[in-house]
């Protein structure tokens, strides 16, 4: 229970007696909250760039950029390397190196369709949650339900669960690791998935426990949108999802591509020894069963479209949603749903440490590292191709390149791209603006850690405030802590974390005191935790 505190006690009571600039600022502070107040507790308002100047930092280091691009394309020996950023939701530059075709010294280009390879899972996933959003299937529903065949294999275990859709997408089916065996599949057709199916598969882990990379499941997953459509995968990915974005130029057969807009695929000659020049052609695939988990051809225009859809579904808020999905569905596919990895060795760009975990979402991986950036994306890599794209869902760009070299790992120059966005061009992320609510509590929390007036301290803590730790104990806590501030000089703005949640500054003449609270789940919500950090001056 919430201790009873006479509403009696005044100013004269208080504990600290505040200068008159103080109480003028909290007089202003407590006002603005008041009007803010008038809103209701829970309106939301959605985080943004507060940076006018993002774009012109991002472009003073496409220079640098560039170089970074066109040297690592000499270094990996890469025949052809083209790519892009993209930056609120625009592609803003792009740029080319090579040739997509050698033997014809046809240059690389922004609309030179590359096949993507693994880039192609995502857009089998969206597909996937389309039907779901549309209530034509269930996550977690049996695959057997629609791939019949895949009944013949046997359970691992005695108590293994049922191989479900949900399985397929986040890479836990239990199926082997499939690289490099599943990219020679590509061109595959239905009748050989299904007998290949009926013989039963060798199985590595019960489904559902372990993350393991498999071209196999996303096959099945095309297979699945087949079925469940009623028209093959390619045309309801196409139909759905490429057309509806303008995709026009993103095809699954390579030979409707025009000869001078085709990226062909190359390996090195000798596979121990890269030298400019020594090449030879990879043959191309042709579309097939497959193709669900690798085979379109897209040029850097038309993805730049899609990867804008997908930065474009953060931060939640209430605008009118998109045709094509919801943007609750987009951000289900870049959220963690698997566990892949640790990777406590990384390393910043200036070489110090900076470890980070991987987890796999809908067709998509998702990595978040210490500095708290969270990245979004896949890798793709084909005979003759590789290709990378990532994006920052709370920085608000992507970085997308296309390589027509074997398993081109462009990942690697994608990553230092997109650090040098961050680290160099100091491209923020969001902020949220403070919550009626979080406004209102500021005010007051800023009064009550300077006078603890009871009054104020009945109406806005919570009732586990005072028996997680006693009036007395913060009086006593917050006498030692303001001591070392000395005289406050002002308040300072609230920098919140989310709606109810949040940092503020107490400026005084030896440092500042940091108050941060939190609030309560109430529909008035109350303060239920206070800290108090002092930090002296430099």
């Amino acid at each position: 229970m919430r201790p009873v505190l006479s509403r009696r006690a005044s100013a004269r009571n208080a504990l600290f007696p505040m200068k008159s600039a103080a109480l003028l600022l909290l007089l202003t502070l407590v006002l603005r909250a008041a009007a803010a107040d008038a809103a209701s507790p829970n309106a939301y308002a959605p985080p943004r760039f507060a940076d006018p100047e993002r774009r012109a930092r991002l472009e003073a280091l496409l220079p640098e950029i560039d170089r970074e691009f066109r040297d690592y394309a000499a270094k990996k020996n890469y025949p052809g390397l083209v790519w892009g950023l993209v930056l609120d939701e625009a592609l803003v530059h792009t740029g080319a190196v090579g040739f997509a075709n050698v033997e014809k010294k046809i240059p690389a280009a922004a609309d030179t369709r590359f096949r993507i390879a693994s880039m192609t899972k995502s857009f089998t996933a969206l597909a996937i949650l389309q039907l779901r959003d549309a209530g034509k299937l269930a996550l977690d529903e049996p695959v057997s339900r629609h791939v019949p065949a895949l009944a013949r294999t046997a359970p691992l275990t005695t108590d293994a669960p049922a191989i479900t859709i949900r399985h397929l997408l986040a890479m836990s089916p239990g199926f082997p690791e499939d690289n490099p065996w599943g990219d020679r599949q590509l061109a595959d057709t239905v009748p050989e998935l299904e007998a290949f199916l009926r013989d039963g598969l060798a199985i590595s882990n019960v489904p559902g426990v372990a993350f393991e990379y498999s071209n196999l499941a996303y096959a099945l997953l095309g297979q699945i949108i087949t079925h469940v459509s009623g028209q093959p995968y390619q045309r309801f990915i196409t139909e759905k999802i490429l057309r509806p974005l303008g995709m026009n130029a993103t095809v699954w057969e390579f030979s409707e591509v025009p000869a001078a807009k085709l990226a062909l695929g190359y390996r090195n000659r000798d596979a121990a020894v890269a030298a400019p020049g020594a090449w030879e052609l990879e043959p191309l695939l042709h579309d097939g069963t497959y193709g669900a988990m690798g085979g379109l051809l897209t040029t850097m225009d038309d993805f730049a479209r899609y990867a804008a859809l997908h930065l474009a579904s953060w931060p939640p808020r209430s605008d009118p949603e998109h045709a094509i999905a919801r943007r609750a569905t987009l951000r289900e596919m870049h959220l963690p749903a698997m566990f892949s990895g640790l990777a406590a060795q990384a390393k910043a760009l200036d070489g110090s440490p900076q470890p980070l975990v991987n987890a796999y979402g809908f067709g998509l991986g998702w990595t978040f590292d210490s500095r708290g950036v969270v990245r979004v994306g896949h890798s793709g890599g084909l005979p003759g191709f590789g290709s990378n794209w990532r994006f920052y869902p709370e920085h608000g760009f992507a970085v997308i390149s296309f390589a027509n070299l074997t398993y081109a790992g462009t990942g690697a120059v994608n990553a230092k791209v997109a650090d040098l966005l961050i680290e160099k061009a100091k491209l923020p992320r969001r902020t949220f603006p403070p919550s009626p609510i979080l406004a209102t509590r500021t005010a007051q929390v800023a009064q009550l850690v300077q006078s603890w007036d009871a009054g104020l301290a009945e109406k806005i803590v919570a009732e586990n405030f005072f028996p997680d730790r006693s009036l007395d104990s913060w009086r006593a806590h917050a006498r030692e802590t303001l001591a070392k501030l000395g005289a406050v000089k002002s308040v300072g703005s609230i920098v919140p974390e989310n709606q109810l949640r949040g940092t503020f500054p107490l400026v005084g003449e030896r440092g500042r005191v940091e108050v941060f609270f939190t609030l309560t789940p109430e529909k008035d919500p109350r303060v239920q935790e206070l800290r108090l950090t002092f930090v002296p001056k430099p």
